[in-house]
């Protein structure tokens, strides 16, 4: 007998357990999306579109100002801490992304874990929060050109804003190459930085000067922040830097997101997430622990906004060396980093307005497909944000992009939590109905509920405290207020809103549909063809 649930998802009643009613299920679950949309995407190009999420400017450019305000170790455990925590966050998107692989990813999830309202809440949270780093970017990549010719910076604006968009609205496999391409290139700049970074410390470069540890004991390893003294201003540098972290891997946690337009998406995502842990060791651990081999967090060059390559401390740490030839090098390859994550961003917030689309959350004119089977009025709607990063004419562009990268930074966390609440409701739920996460779902991540939990408390001390420093006398600052708890209101105000005037439940426990989601995964695995095993070299192929 049909029923419905209180997500408001078709559900058929055989034999007292829950599944797809046929087609009817089929539709109601959005999975006719996986065939609406084109499946450009293959195993390499979502294993790079993952890493190319933990890799950007926060890694090239902001990763000196954690050093600054928490010096060598302070830095250390601070991109340590947050990468172990998101790292749960990710292990546990791939794992109920394996099993719902459709377009919007946490928002969809949402949606039958958790709460329609909190679907709707950080469904629009997100579109906010890519719709706002979008021109982020867009005003990174203007300003880095800066480093070579001075121009009015609304060309480069216009440049870049009309590549993303084409970018976007073409063949989803254009969007694969093209991240496979810069990822490349960013993972030969990080271990190419990174090397640097070892011969200068080693004594390697042209002056000849071993440095080894010698920066952890002069300044030292922590800094007094905000001068305050002893282990307090110690501490409070540290805790300031975890949010710097946040900013640097903001997007790891979109792998999921195109997986509707991913080819065997329950094969590729798994693979994806399973890797990520030493991608994040090699990637922010390994480079930050270097920076502060290399560069003194007294240098003050750490702290100027500048946006070109002269920010980076690594580019700091060539010229203290004496090394000449490394700024242009390091400053191409950053701009193609900001043009990719611009890219990110517009897919990313446009398969999010889509999948809302799909589930009633937002205008069905989204829903709309062009001939290439991509979302291009979603699209158009997140492109029209490109216009924001005209703003820099009137005001500095590293001021808009330092404003613009703070509130990405707290709705990134943001959505770290809710992905938190959304999973423990997901494993419980299995818990309660009686489902054997390992034996049953196509993958299940590891170390739950605990990673989870430790994430999920870390991410809500962060929140609360984020913006401490404008409480402290004589340090008030009206933008940070502001960045560090704006997204707290809005969310709670678009979930509020959406219950008291949908009037739906939080989901219990027993009525979550994993058994009809887990049917259906078990009727449609014949679909994904086995993988081959790996011969000679690709046997050593850690990235895809």
């Amino acid at each position: 007998m049909p029923i419905e649930s209180e997500s408001g998802i078709h559900l058929t009643e055989t034999d007292g357990s829950s599944g797809l009613d046929g087609d009817i299920g089929y539709i109601r679950y959005g999975f006719g999306e996986i065939h609406a949309l084109k499946q450009g995407l293959h195993q390499r190009h979502i294993q790079m579109i993952a890493l190319a999420g933990t890799i950007g400017t926060g890694v090239f450019l902001n990763s000196g100002q954690a050093l600054a305000m928490a010096g060598p170790l302070g830095a250390f455990l601070a991109y340590s801490i947050v990468g172990l925590g998101v790292s749960s966050v990710v292990l546990t998107m791939g794992e109920m992304g394996a099993l719902v692989p459709l377009s919007g990813g946490l928002v969809r999830y949402a949606e039958y874990f958790f709460d329609p309202a909190m679907s709707f809440a950080n469904g629009w949270n997100q579109v906010y929060l890519y719709s706002v780093s979008l021109p982020a970017e867009i005003i990174a990549a203007s300003v880095l050109v800066e480093f070579w010719v001075t121009i009015n910076n609304a060309i480069w604006i216009t440049v870049f804003s009309v590549l993303v968009l084409i970018t976007a609205l073409v063949f989803v496999r254009i969007y694969g190459e093209l991240e496979f391409a810069f990822s490349i290139l960013k993972i030969m700049l990080v271990i190419g930085l990174n090397i640097m970074a070892l011969v200068i410390t080693c004594g390697g470069g042209p002056d000849g000067e071993s440095i080894g540890f010698r920066y952890w004991r002069e300044p030292g390893p922590f800094v007094q922040y905000l001068g305050i003294k002893g282990s307090l201003g110690r501490f409070l540098g540290f805790w300031t830097s975890l949010q710097n972290a946040v900013f640097s891997y903001s997007g790891i946690q979109n792998i999921t997101i195109p997986a509707a337009e991913t080819r065997s998406p329950r094969q590729s995502i798994p693979r994806a997430t399973r890797r990520l842990l030493y991608r994040i060791l090699l990637f922010y651990v390994l480079s930050i622990f270097m920076i502060g081999l290399v560069v003194p967090s007294t240098d003050p060059t750490l702290l100027q906004l500048t946006g070109t390559a002269s920010q980076s401390p690594f580019i700091i740490a060539a010229r203290r060396a004496r090394i000449k030839t490394a700024p242009s090098v390091i400053n191409a390859i950053i701009l193609t980093s900001a043009w990719s994550a611009g890219n990110t961003n517009m897919i990313f917030g446009s398969r999010i307005l889509y999948g809302m689309a799909v589930h009633g959350h937002a205008p069905a004119v989204f829903k709309r497909l062009n001939r290439f089977s991509v979302p291009y009025m979603a699209i158009s709607c997140i492109g029209s944000f490109l216009c924001l990063g005209y703003m820099s004419l009137s005001h500095p562009a590293t001021v808009v992009f330092q404003w613009l990268r703070d509130i990405v930074a707290v709705a990134t966390l943001v959505d770290w939590l809710i992905v938190c609440i959304v999973y423990l409701r997901f494993y419980y739920g299995c818990k309660k109905q009686g489902v054997d996460r390992h034996n049953e779902l196509p993958w299940a991540a590891p170390y739950q509920p605990y990673f989870t939990w430790a994430s999920l408390i870390l991410f809500t001390l962060m929140l609360v405290t984020g913006g401490y420093s404008t409480f402290i006398h004589g340090h008030w600052d009206t933008e940070t207020f502001v960045a560090s708890y704006i997204n707290i209101p809005i969310v709670l105000g678009l979930y509020f809103s959406y219950k008291f005037w949908k009037k739906t439940r939080i989901i219990a426990l027993e009525t979550i549909p994993l058994v009809g989601l887990i049917q259906f995964y078990l009727c449609n695995r014949v679909d994904e063809p086995e993988p081959q095993p790996r011969k000679g070299f690709a046997k050593f192929n850690i990235l895809w």
